[in-house]
């Protein structure tokens, strides 16, 4: 499925107003990914790309203006990034001359609450909350200092356009954050100047829609507010998601069983723990574990990958980013299943609820330290040991004729 737009211009005797439609039409490529990040930051076109096909090592960064704002993520209630995260904050506004946005939760931190050689600094903060406030529009770019877990919660703020990330691996794994922080200076200085290679880690779109199950009225369509109007008897729920999509039987003791359909046709039912929806990637984070393939971020695809299946012969598959995937519970289920994203925001699904998965046109531009592939292979040696083993030994032309019947 792709999606393109459709602007209708309705005049009316007030004004002319103007309606914008998405469109799916069928496609195994997906939606063209957004190459405009955050309020200044886009994709350097390349002039060397053959029928408008860029190159992944070849994706750069560039700005339309100079960057003047950028929200600094810090691991909350870790005492080693205190240090780096007041170094890097006072170099962005005494050096670099940012504006700094950081979470409201993160000066609540005793350490640098009380700390009063810090306090100038913090004045010079725009601090916000997770739910509450919008800084879409206001951030130029992002730093992450932690995990990965930091840059998929970077995701999270952002329901449409991300600004480009450039993740510091302070954390445990550090799979999604190439950089290290020893060198941050010159780093991010470069980054600023517009100099840097990004890789475009696509997300899913995901569409929860659930029925309303008040007491008294699980028959009624329509439920009647205090002030007249009707509601309607479901309610739906929208989410951006990094690495995965995931269904399982909860607390139940039962198998999960949930039907899986795509682009509107039953594939197959899902007996067993549940069922992983990835993009590529969190081909490398619960999938892999689970038994699945890695898939290279660039690679236009989502990954299907069962959790534990009653079955020999269920293995995970790779079908195409523009088909449009839904999970729903089965008729015969014995118990709910839930569902999760990125690991957060977990709720319950019951009989009548849907889950629609496609891919989406809001990707995260993740500034590499090198390029795409190199960073991709590091990161795979470095953190998940990658076909590690100790090489075969040389044999020499007389061991070969002992060897031989």
């Amino acid at each position: 499925m792709n999606i393109s737009t459709i602007v209708t211009t309705v005049h009316c005797s007030c004004s002319p107003k103007i309606f914008i439609y998405c469109v799916r039409t069928q496609s195994l490529h997906g939606p063209s990914p957004v190459t405009t990040f955050g309020p200044k930051a886009c994709m350097l076109k390349n002039p060397k790309a053959v029928m408008h096909i860029q190159d992944p090592a070849s994706q750069r960064l560039t700005w339309n203006k100079p960057p003047k704002s950028v929200l600094v993520i810090k691991k909350i209630q870790d005492v080693s990034l205190l240090q780096p995260f007041k170094e890097l904050c006072i170099f962005l506004t005494e050096q670099k001359q940012m504006l700094v946005y950081v979470e409201r939760k993160v000066l609540e931190d005793p350490a640098i609450a009380n700390d009063d050689s810090f306090v100038a600094v913090k004045k010079k903060f725009c601090t916000f909350r997770e739910d509450f406030d919008d800084i879409s529009n206001r951030v130029d770019f992002i730093i992450c200092l932690g995990g990965d877990g930091t840059l998929l919660y970077a995701s999270s703020l952002f329901q449409e356009s991300v600004p480009p990330v450039m993740a510091f691996h302070l954390g445990s794994l550090g799979f999604l954050t190439p950089f290290n922080f020893d060198t941050y200076q010159t780093q991010v200085t470069q980054v600023i100047e517009g100099n840097a290679a990004i890789v475009l880690r696509s997300r899913l779109s995901v569409r929860v829609v659930k029925e309303r199950r008040e007491k008294g009225r699980a028959k009624d369509r329509k439920l009647i507010l205090s002030n007249g109007d009707a509601e309607p008897a479901r309610r739906a729920m929208q989410y951006q998601v990094l690495n995965e999509v995931v269904v399982d039987r909860g607390p139940s003791s039962y198998l999960s069983n949930v039907d899986l359909f795509l682009d509107g046709h039953l594939i197959t039912t899902v007996q067993g723990d549940g069922v992983i929806v990835s993009t590529p990637t969190g081909s490398t984070a619960y999938a892999v574990a689970a038994g699945a393939s890695m898939i290279h971020p660039n690679v236009p695809a989502i990954m299907i990958t069962p959790i534990c299946p009653h079955s020999l012969s269920f293995r995970p598959i790779v079908v195409p980013a523009g088909v449009e995937l839904k999970v729903m519970l089965s008729r015969e289920a014995r118990n709910n299943a839930w569902v999760s994203f990125d690991g957060r925001k977990r709720q319950e699904i019951g009989q009548g609820d849907s889950i629609t998965i496609t891919t989406s046109c809001f990707p995260v531009p993740s500034i590499c330290f090198r390029d795409p592939v190199n960073d991709w292979f590091e990161s795979l040696a470095q953190c998940l040991h990658w076909n590690v083993r100790k090489k075969q030994g040389y044999m020499s032309s007389e061991e070969e004729e002992v060897e031989e019947p």
